[in-house]
């Protein structure tokens, strides 16, 4: 395993239930900004190994073709999706 994915593995297994992160955060946190579409690569390998349904675009957009799927385990961790993007998470007002 390359120096990326090792990097890279690292962040999203410190994801938890609920945690959603773009590919782009993902890249950064790893130490490769601007690596977002070889994050894509790497999940779309990856198979369930990783938990590939917390990553999502910059506009909170889910994976095309899995959908469906990636709402699904999204909702069974309370994060809400709507018309196909992770829904903006509103401030408490009490804050």
């Amino acid at each position: 395993m390359s120096g990326f994915e090792q990097a890279v593995v690292r962040v999203l297994q410190s994801l938890g239930p609920g945690d959603v992160v773009t590919y782009g955060e993902v890249a950064a946190e790893a130490g490769f900004p601007g690596a977002a579409r070889a994050v894509g690569r790497l999940l779309a390998t990856s198979g369930d190994e990783l938990p590939w349904w917390r990553v999502v675009t910059a506009t909170g957009r889910l994976v095309p073709g899995h959908e469906r799927e990636q709402a699904r385990r999204l909702a069974a961790e309370g994060v809400a999706v709507v018309d196909g993007r992770v829904a903006p998470v509103e401030a408490d007002a009490g804050r």
